[in-house]
């Protein structure tokens, strides 16, 4: 009987896990379901871009795992039953709900945008950490008239390449953003600098120290009373993960994300694995990992092995995941790459301007090309599936001798 492998979320870590998963074991040994409501890859690193008019490269499913044993299903998730083992999925293109039973599961649901209870943010705010909602975006932008203002509330990694990137598409727009903190405060000494070139270059207003405490269709409100006029409203000031593991039995944090060990296991429910935004693993210095692609795709990798390993009765693997950088675009001319520390505090180094672009620009293909190539650089042997009962009998004797 097959060892059957249920994949939740197909962005950069689940599709990942997916393929290594596929490329570890022996086919004949595992059924690997990929469930996923869209047909192909989104780069969700991209979406700023998509929002301001740019189309991104079609990355299909049905391409990128062509002959590799892995099963897509174009379906939504609306459940899961860890006691009972399985995940209630409906159909895209049906709503009669089905139930997957699996032996493992990857759980990949990752998170949306956060309107963090701000009033008005759900009804008046666009964000740009979907597709839907970087299309909605786009359209909204491309109805707006020359010198009408923009808006955009968080001045984080995806607050400042959205603005930058829509300043830069529409110079013709009045484009502003508001930020809890100065304008890049966490940069070193040279990216603050090169931030604040950009910005004023782009003719971008800040709003620094300006904390947003309700939205309107016409503007948003300080927490000070001050108003700040836009006919088009971005929120970017953090995520949330998605909310089915609410309704689980699994351990939690108050943020809703599954708590793993460096394994990517879940320590309430050892058949379950989380990774990327949905999990809260804690990396150097004992700081839990930020939801990011840099967070989430090694934690694919662990994840992966860390599965093939427990099925083939060998070693599993366990790596400490850590920063090398922090890779900004802004716009499509300019970038920033700050250099961090293990634990993902700046040093002084910094790449900035066009080499910085291009880096980014390599990042970006990488990540998605990595997606594709789950186990490139790495020698792949496919591993057959030691049974369970086999498994527990090597343990014990192991443990007797």
């Amino acid at each position: 009987m097959q060892h059957r492998i249920v994949v939740l979320g197909a962005g950069y870590t689940g599709a990942i896990a997916a393929g290594r998963l596929a490329k570890r074991l022996h086919r004949e040994d595992v059924a690997i379901t990929l469930v996923n409501p869209e047909p192909d890859f989104v780069e969700r690193v991209r979406l700023h871009q998509l929002a301001t008019g740019q189309d991104l490269a079609p990355r299909p499913f049905s391409e990128m795992f062509a002959g590799a044993g892995v099963e897509l299903k174009l379906a939504r998730v609306t459940a899961v039953d860890v006691d009972r083992k399985t995940v209630t999925i409906t159909a895209v293109d049906g709503p009669a709900p089905e139930d997957l039973e699996y032996d493992t599961l990857v759980y990949a649901l990752g998170s949306g945008w956060n309107d963090e209870g701000v009033p008005g943010t759900a009804e008046h705010a666009h964000e740009v950490s979907s597709r839907p909602g970087a299309l909605r975006l786009r359209e909204r932008l491309a109805a707006l008239d020359a010198g009408r203002p923009v808006v955009v509330v968080g001045g984080g990694l995806t607050g400042l390449e959205a603005a930058t990137e829509i300043a830069e598409a529409r110079p013709d727009l009045d484009v502003a953003l508001a930020a809890r903190g100065a304008l890049g405060d966490w940069l070193s000494e040279k990216g603050r600098a090169h931030l604040r070139t950009v910005v004023d270059k782009l003719g971008i207003k800040v709003h620094e120290h300006t904390a947003v405490t309700a939205v309107e269709a016409d503007g948003v409100t300080a927490a000070d009373g001050t108003t700040i006029p836009a006919e088009v409203t971005v929120w970017t000031t953090g995520f949330a993960v998605h909310p089915i593991a609410h309704a689980t039995a699994l351990e939690l944090t108050d943020r809703g994300q599954i708590v793993v060990d460096s394994t990517t296991r879940s320590v309430s429910h050892p058949d379950v694995y989380a990774v990327g935004d949905a999990a809260m693993a804690i990396g150097p210095g004992g700081k839990p990992l930020r939801m990011s692609c840099a967070s989430g795709v090694p934690m694919a990798w662990q994840a992966a092995d860390a599965i093939a390993a427990r099925l083939t009765d060998t070693k599993v693997p366990s790596v400490t995941i850590r920063y090398f950088q922090q890779c900004i675009s802004l716009g499509r001319k300019e970038g920033l790459v700050q250099f961090v520390t293990a634990d993902d505090r700046a040093v002084d180094r910094a790449l900035t301007g066009r080499v910085a672009a291009l880096y980014k620009e390599l990042i970006c293909k990488g990540a998605a090309w990595g997606v594709a190539n789950p186990t490139a650089g790495i020698p792949s042997r496919r591993r057959r599936v030691v049974r369970q009962e086999n498994r527990s009998r090597a343990r014990v004797e192991a443990t007797a001798a």
